[in-house]
Formats: C-alpha cells, structure tokens, sequence
C-alpha cells in the first residue's frame, strides 16, 4: 500500500515521527485497502501529532520523510 502524500504542503514543522501501526487497529475501509497480507504499516505522523500519511514499511516512511526535506525520528 503506498499514497502519496504531498508533505510540503501540509505546513508541518522539520521534524516528523515515523510508528507502527497494528492494522487490526485501523478502520475497516482502510483495513481493505491495505489487504489480508499485512499485519503492521507504518504511519508518519507531523510534530502535532496529526497523521499524515500510512505506508507499508518503516524504510518507506523514513524516504518520504527524506524526500520532503523532514527527519524522521522512530517512536514506539
């Protein structure tokens, strides 16, 4: 599952914290979307808290980060 997300427009601070996310925890529409074969994605969340974007894995969200000039810092 990758959506792309334009994270420069969002007008979030430098820094973005990248968790896992236990798909059994989401809604059931995104449930779907994200398919039977995952267990965990990975969500960037802005210094706020708010969610920005849900990708597959932890590399992905610490690229998207990366590409939009943001660190990414991992938290539990």
């Amino acid at each position: 599952m990758n959506v792309t997300v334009d994270l420069g427009k969002i007008g979030m601070g430098e820094v973005v914290y990248v968790k896992p996310v236990d798909v059994s925890t989401l809604p059931a529409d995104v449930q779907e979307r994200i398919g039977e074969d995952m267990a965990t994605v990975f969500s960037i969340h802005d210094a706020m808290g708010e969610q920005l974007a849900l990708v597959a894995n932890r590399d992905l969200a610490f690229r998207i980060a990366r590409q939009y000039e943001r660190t990414p810092v991992g938290v539990n």
